[in-house]
């Protein structure tokens, strides 16, 4: 877990899966895999392999260890919704986040189809807690907005989007069922444009859907130089987060070393 994000809109970040594949045109340039690509074939390193698909299940239990809330970015180095990640691992990473209810979860992904089967079926109960907030990426009209409405036809507590990067003008958003919208232009070599029209008329309908709103980065090559000022103001809009009591250590250990066990099948959350 890396305790000091620098991810504007959470806290911290939790990778029991590393590494992904691409699957839309908002993976062109993914900073996670420009990032990781650096250290293949460095032996002992957390990217031995590069952005290769990866479980890890010693940190299935990690934010367990950790007592003080926090905001947290599940999987902020993979898609937990990956068709490579077994069913039985995604429940282990729910049980994880049903047990730890001092944290916020959020919980993004660009496979929304597969996030809408199991929230309706074997993460039915993880998709009512208030703590997870369940998240797709929207990047584009084409690919980005059927996302959405994969994701208001979970059943969800809190629902969100991350629209970033930003690549066109979306248009009409469908916003029923939202509890939170992100936006960001693209960071990094070689990225894309964002316009600042695009991203008003996006505030423009969170505003009258009185949906929380967060500009994270105008990006480009220079990210820290574009800075996230929209029309002169800073926009860091959140959902309500829930407060729940921190459990005693002794039993956020055991909890954790139940769940990262070879022999775990269920954990008792009550």
């Amino acid at each position: 877990m890396s305790l000091l994000s620098k991810i504007e809109w959470t806290d911290a970040t939790w990778n029991p899966v590393r590494g992904c594949t691409k699957i839309s045109p908002g993976c062109k340039h993914c900073y996670a895999e420009r990032f990781a690509e650096r250290f293949r074939g460095v032996k002992g390193h957390p990217f031995e392999h590069g952005f290769d698909l990866k479980l890890v299940p010693h940190k299935l239990g990690e934010p367990l260890r950790w007592s003080e809330p926090r905001m947290i970015f599940v999987n902020s180095m993979s898609d937990l919704f990956h068709n490579e990640v077994p069913e039985s691992f995604i429940l282990r990473v729910a049980a994880t986040m049903r047990v730890g209810r001092w944290h916020t979860y959020q919980v993004l992904t660009k496979r929304s189809e597969r996030l809408r089967e199991l929230l309706a079926g074997p993460l039915r109960d993880a998709a009512s807690e208030a703590h997870i907030w369940w998240g797709v990426s929207v990047e584009d009209r084409k690919y980005g907005l059927p996302r959405i409405a994969d994701l208001q036809a979970a059943p969800a507590t809190v629902r969100f989007l991350s629209i970033e990067p930003l690549l066109e003008d979306i248009g009409e958003l469908p916003l029923a069922g939202i509890s939170w919208v992100i936006v960001g232009g693209e960071s990094g070599p070689k990225a894309r444009p964002m316009k600042e029209d695009w991203v008003l008329s996006i505030w423009e309908q969170c505003e009258a859907a009185k949906v929380p709103f967060f500009f994270k980065q105008w990006g480009g090559v220079r990210k820290k130089a574009a800075g996230r000022l929209l029309r002169g103001q800073t926009y860091d809009g959140f959902p309500k987060r829930m407060q729940h009591p921190t459990l005693p250590q002794v039993v956020r250990l055991q909890r954790a070393l139940e769940i990262e066990s070879d022999d775990f099948a269920r954990v008792s959350l009550t």
